[in-house]
């Protein structure tokens, strides 16, 4: 039988050594994701495990009933039918899952594991042709979607397909003539009543899940995690974050993609509650259901932070004036404190005598800034319910007014890195080292290692270059695609990520860019556009933006403009203007190049060719929707690109 992975030397993080011996004793035996599920209901039997208000029909299940339930699904599939033979003990049968955040994907999700069979998952809302290749690709024979609406798109081209069972999540009646069998939920959870279930033989090595790529550059390719991938997930969480049975999680991300999924396994396995919600209800899921934990994008905290803002600019000018005193100087007591505690990343080994005069600074700041908590930020911190312990966020990096603004109302985020690749976190802050504008000190039984991108020498600490990651989540491969998978796999188990970094002194891995991002310059300077458009973020007028200006002389930016923001500018100056009809006028264009300038000019590390020469102004957002964000919020660069070619081509003309 497989060991489990050793953690018992490792020593790296003394303040984490209890709460991994907390997790080892628990978890480190288990040899797959089902095993979780019988531990909680005799651990956690009466506490809600999932609660789903806004479903069709609501509903909450405790931790007994949720793996009773799972049961009933995984043996349902037999008696319906289901032929989940194993292609090799290490290669279940596949089944395919294409629907979005509810309950009833977290049971199905585990249920089909519980079954022998590994998913392969995507977003019930993806292209049709996207989902009909990673049926193709994954060689599943029973499919499960969100609703019927799912199932239609998908019937044109099921019956050229091998698929034998189709399962409808939702309590839709289907009458449809085709060569398969078509049951909703509760059809499917009857006929598992009774059903016996076969033993799992599945262990860590076996296949747990596909999860797709999303296909913008080419074929999407199916990520290849095992039961052991997500394990470590939730036996190293533990180490950096402390939660306790019942505190509640809010499920806000797209339950399939590997950041949200990794988590609430996390968050279950601990016997902690998952509320699930949306952006339509997030505002009001937070002051209702008061969560211990949040778990974001950058995209949501900027959310989150416009709301805010836009109230303040509704405030009287004497409030304004007086709450921007006391972020001023929340913002210097920060600073100094983190200079004097050793986490300014710009000055990390900064004297003795440097860090005891911040100290003592910050020492004459905190009062201030307790006032500034007292009258303005508890008053903030409300509108997330009040009681939040925790929050991280991962899936890119985090501009910096926002890490400001965070920690000055008393929310301090956990910035974390990893990729889909990599189960996904490998790298993750801790509270007690929350070094900002880094992405954290390494999991549990991983390494990180900076190379050079031509020659692939390992560069000494300090020095940007490739990140190559190496650890126990590192996936196994892309399914059927031997020649894709050695390109970025290497016979050491190491990992390509693609991304740019370095790391610092104390082990903390720093993010700079993606290496297929960079923009090169026509003087052959290389540009990280990411860097620069975090900085532009902290505009009240920029509220999305994305840089170009491939092999031209000078940087190009397209940018979605706040037009909340814009109304309130021109009510302010006098300006009868009306948005966004007017935003190519004079007096607006030389706003945003005010703007750009000063922020593009205050970021660290600054040099000529960051500046933004030229740009144009749209007011509609990137979205989902219209196909220019991806389903965990990151702009679709190529996508955007090819949407905006002749507006691009028309600024370097």
């Amino acid at each position: 039988m497989p060991v489990a992975i050793d953690y018992s030397t490792y020593s790296q993080y003394p303040e984490e050594q209890e709460n991994f011996r907390q997790e080892r004793l628990k978890y480190n035996h288990v040899q797959n994701l089902s095993e979780i599920w019988t531990i909680t209901a005799k651990a956690y039997p009466d506490i809600v495990a999932l609660k789903d208000p806004h479903a069709p029909r609501p509903s909450t299940l405790t931790y007994s009933q949720l793996q009773q339930t799972i049961r009933q699904f995984a043996a349902g599939l037999y008696a319906c039918g289901a032929d989940l033979q194993a292609d090799s003990p290490q290669l279940p049968a596949r089944v395919a899952l294409f629907a979005d955040n509810c309950a009833r994907w977290l049971i199905a999700d585990q249920g089909i594991m519980m079954a022998g069979a590994a998913n392969a998952v995507r977003s019930s809302q993806a292209e049709r042709q996207e989902l009909v290749y990673i049926l193709k690709d994954s060689g599943s024979k029973v499919l499960v979607v969100e609703n019927k609406q799912t199932l239609d798109k998908l019937l044109p081209d099921l019956q050229s397909l091998p698929i034998h069972l189709v399962v409808i999540l939702s309590d839709e009646e289907v009458s449809v003539d085709l060569p398969m069998k078509v049951v909703n939920f509760n059809q499917l959870l009857a006929a598992g009543e009774q059903q016996s279930l076969p033993e799992v033989k599945a262990d860590r090595q076996t296949l747990a899940t596909l999860i797709y790529t999303s296909g913008t550059t080419g074929q999407p390719k199916g990520v290849m995690l095992t039961h052991g991938n997500l394990l470590h997930q939730i036996t190293t969480y533990g180490g950096a974050i402390a939660l306790e049975p019942g505190d509640k999680f809010l499920s806000v991300l797209p339950s399939w993609h590997c950041y949200e999924r990794s988590c609430e396994y996390f968050v279950l396995s601990k016997g902690c509650t998952m509320i699930y919600t949306n952006i339509r209800h997030i505002k009001a899921d937070l002051k209702e259901f008061q969560p211990e934990l949040l778990v974001g994008v950058p995209r949501l905290w900027e959310n989150i932070y416009e709301g805010v803002q836009r109230q303040f600019r509704e405030q009287p000018a004497s409030k304004q004036k007086l709450v921007n005193t006391f972020l001023s100087l929340s913002k210097k007591y920060f600073y100094y404190r983190r200079l004097s505690q050793g986490l300014d990343l710009y000055h990390l080994r900064a004297p003795a005598i440097t860090r005891m005069v911040s100290g003592l600074k910050a020492l004459i700041l905190a009062p201030f800034h307790a006032l500034g908590d007292k009258l303005v930020y508890q008053k903030i911190r409300q509108a997330t319910g009040g009681k939040v312990k925790l929050a991280i966020s991962g899936g890119g990096s985090l501009a910096m007014h926002l890490e400001d603004f965070y920690e000055i109302i008393g929310l301090p985020i956990l910035v974390g890195y990893g990729l889909t690749e990599t189960s996904p976190v490998t790298n993750v802050r801790r509270p007690w080292h929350n070094l900002r504008g880094s992405s954290g000190q390494p999991l549990a039984a991983t390494q990180n290692r900076i190379v050079d991108p031509e020659t692939y020498r390992e560069l000494p600490q300090g020095e940007q270059g490739l990140v190559f990651l190496k650890g126990p989540q590192i996936m196994q491969g892309y399914f059927n695609k031997p020649e894709a998978t050695a390109k970025v796999l290497d016979d050491q188990g190491w990992f390509n990520s693609g991304d740019l970094g370095m790391i610092t002194p104390y082990g903390d891995i720093v993010i700079t860019g993606r290496a297929k991002d960079t923009i090169v310059l026509s003087n052959g300077e290389n540009i990280e556009p990411q860097p620069i458009e975090d900085a532009c973020l902290r505009s009240p007028y920029i509220d999305q933006i994305m840089l170009v200006g491939q092999d031209q002389r000078n940087l190009g930016a397209i940018i979605v403009a706040n037009l909340g923001a814009l109304e309130q500018w021109a009510k302010e100056q006098g300006l009868s203007l009306q948005f966004p009809v007017d935003m190519d006028k004079q007096a607006v264009l030389d706003l945003f190049r005010q703007e750009l300038n000063r922020e593009v000019r205050n970021r660290p590390g600054y040099r000529a060719d960051d500046r933004i020469g030229v740009f144009r102004l749209i007011s509609e957002p990137f979205s989902i929707d219209n196909g220019l964000l991806t389903q965990t919020l990151k702009v679709r660069r190529p996508v955007v690109t090819e949407r905006y070619r002749d507006m691009i081509n028309s600024m370097f003309n």
